[in-house]
């Protein structure tokens, strides 16, 4: 099989999870295909945005949609980093200490609500999701493969929620909003709801399929310019009057695996400008930090992202 034809394979089989994923979440193609593109490039996804719109329901069907191992935590402000890791307890009957591990040792765990957790027990986290390691005891434990955190969160405002560090939004790849469906899709949502249960999705790929287009990801060319591109736009995002913390390179590479992930799903080999200025805000708004002045005077989510499309205006795209 040639280099083409084994894109044109991944892409035809990502399509089908596209489908299968619009299936369930109506009106929000856009959404399935960042989640999906996430997925792709070994990312860890965020969703936010206010209760009831489909966060859950998103990443549900995205765990249950690839045939894989999956928990899922109802975060609270009573769950440890045990609840999470798993803990070490004594065996009576052998004698010995014996690690029992935690939800997450899985593929793909879907912390729901993780900002109603509090930051110790966030930070339990922060190994897995950057090392796809954890390390209990002096033992450290490889993470199975694949492996991916979804997370949803609530917007601070809200009663009860504790603001993730910079360090642990820094871990995500990703941040989306699923926003509120138009009048079509949300009348097919009403008519359609019977029982609050979990989403029906059938697996449409398995986890050693996953890897496979994991790796093909990595071997879709991207040009020197666009390269450059990248960092030019991350370092703006560092010099920029607003902003008291820019674009770390970590969130460079995530914005490059994440052009190759979505060339793969369209067909092709090889990244376009277009595809960079569209991941562009799913990946850096959310690691730029603002000013103490600026964050007194308005939001930061919404300022943060229009401070970002001041950029892409600004930053040459490259021919």
């Amino acid at each position: 099989m040639t280099a083409s034809e084994a894109v044109a394979t991944a892409s035809a089989k990502l399509h089908a999870l596209e489908a299968a994923l619009n299936g369930v979440v109506r009106g929000k193609a856009d959404v399935v295909r960042m989640s999906v593109v996430c997925l792709l490039s070994r990312g860890h996804l965020l969703i936010e945005d206010v209760p009831g719109v489909g966060k859950t329901t998103l990443a549900h069907a995205l765990a249950r949609s690839v045939d894989c191992s999956f928990h899922r935590l109802q975060c609270t402000s009573d769950m440890l980093p045990g609840d999470i890791l798993g803990v070490t307890v004594f065996n009576a009957r052998t004698g010995e200490f014996e690690f029992k591990r935690g939800p997450i040792f899985t593929n793909l765990l879907l912390a729901d609500e993780i900002n109603r957790t509090t930051p110790k027990t966030q930070s339990a986290l922060l190994e897995a999701m950057n090392e796809h390691q954890i390390t209990i005891d002096g033992v450290t434990y490889p993470m199975a493969e694949p492996f991916m955190v979804i997370a949803t969160q609530n917007p601070v405002e809200h009663h009860g929620t504790y603001p993730l560090p910079e360090s642990q939004m820094d871990r995500f790849l990703m941040r989306i909003r699923v926003g509120y469906p138009d009048t079509a899709s949300e009348r097919e949502i009403v008519r359609s709801a019977t029982a609050a249960t979990a989403p029906d999705v059938k697996p449409v790929i398995g986890p050693a399929e996953l890897v496979d287009i994991q790796r093909a990801v990595e071997r879709i060319r991207v040009d020197d310019s666009l390269v450059d591109y990248i960092l030019a736009i991350a370092e703006q995002t560092r010099r920029h009057e607003q902003l008291a913390l820019g674009v770390s390179p970590r969130g460079a590479q995530g914005l490059y695996r994440a052009a190759q992930a979505m060339a793969l799903m369209e067909g092709r080999d090889y990244v376009l400008p277009d595809d960079i200025k569209r991941l562009a805000l799913p990946v850096f708004a959310h690691r730029v930090v603002l000013n103490q002045r600026t964050t007194l005077i308005t939001r930061s989510s919404e300022v943060s992202e229009r401070i970002l499309n001041e950029i892409l205006k600004l930053v040459e795209v490259p021919l």
